[in-house]
């Protein structure tokens, strides 16, 4: 049986905030999990005042905590702005600055980027924001080196998320930090969410998704997932689709945006990191079971997909580190 609480995360909520973001939050942070087996978190909604008027008026949150919340909270969540270029509420920035000054861990979802940098605790940090608004944030907060393509931006104490979706990916990057691989999984499962969208992904797909969704990759999918660790190439996989590799290229382009070889190497590199997270510190190990090949080669896919070397991986995700 779990824990009742692990963690204070505190949401600042304000008038016209949206509401999928914040049911991201307390999906993720605020609903009691006792089959898990560790301690949760404590998640309570904030806002200067106790009664918030939500996403154009679609309804209204009332009884809230105050904003003395975010003094309490370990993690502090700031959602998206409808109108990201008016100044912020002073109440929210001074909160937002002690929460900073004491050490808690900052989180913007969309919009909420422009939030924390009026605050100033960007400055000289990397971040991302939703894709539309990047060059009025640019413009506006020259301090901060925005990577306007990426998911998320994990920058250790604080982490900026893209547009609304991203919400999701980054709630589960944080639990995944705080918990474990499997932990991480476990929440996806019960999500029915994809658990590793990593925060260098592009924010949008840039490729047109077919009229007719075609779904045919399905079968060789599964089966090259059940043979990472063999020598499977691309003459290999279209053959056993009974197909040309040209004509593999097309389909994987078409339903999943990518060639047949970067599916292969993401889905490798995906294993080689839950190897790690379970434990196997032997990287031969590792890049040999995963299809990786070598050490080396393992090093260079790893710091390529997250900029990290496996000691530094291990730290950060592995429940030892």
């Amino acid at each position: 049986m779990a824990q009742e609480s692990s963690h204070r995360v505190a949401m600042i909520v304000s008038a016209g905030s949206n509401p999928f973001e914040m049911g991201v939050a307390t999906e993720l942070f605020g609903l009691r999990r006792p089959e898990l087996p560790v301690p949760w978190y404590e998640f309570e909604l904030c806002a200067e005042t106790p009664s918030v008027c939500m996403h154009q008026g679609l309804f209204q949150l009332s009884g809230i905590a105050g904003l003395d919340a975010v003094d309490r909270a370990g993690t502090v969540i700031v959602p998206n702005r409808p109108d990201p270029e008016t100044e912020p509420d002073p109440a929210v920035l001074d909160a937002i600055r002690r929460a900073d000054a004491r050490g808690a861990r900052l989180v913007s979802f969309c919009t909420g980027t422009f939030t924390l940098a009026a605050a100033g605790v960007l400055d000289g940090r990397r971040a991302t924001t939703h894709w539309r608004w990047a060059d009025a944030f640019t413009a506006r907060h020259p301090q901060v080196h925005l990577d306007p393509d990426v998911l998320f931006v994990d920058e250790g104490r604080v982490i900026t998320a893209a547009g609304s979706a991203a919400a999701l990916d980054t709630g589960l990057h944080i639990i995944r930090t705080d918990h474990g691989a499997e932990i991480a999984a476990a929440v996806s499962r019960r999500l029915v969410f994809a658990v590793h969208r990593d925060g260098g992904q592009r924010q949008f797909v840039e490729h047109p998704l077919p009229d007719v969704p075609d779904t045919s990759l399905g079968p060789l999918l599964d089966w090259a997932e059940e043979h990472l660790g063999t020598d499977l190439t691309v003459t290999g996989l279209a053959a056993r689709a009974a197909v040309s590799p040209a004509t593999l290229h097309r389909r994987f382009r078409a339903q999943l945006g990518t060639t047949p070889l970067g599916w292969l190497t993401e889905r490798r590199i995906t294993l080689a990191c839950r190897l790690m997270e379970r434990g196997e510190e032997r990287l031969d190990v590792v890049a040999r079971t995963s299809g990786l090949g070598t050490a080396t080669n393992l090093r260079t896919q790893l710091r390529r997909r997250t900029g990290l070397s496996p000691s530094e991986y291990r730290r950060r995700f592995t429940p030892a580190g």
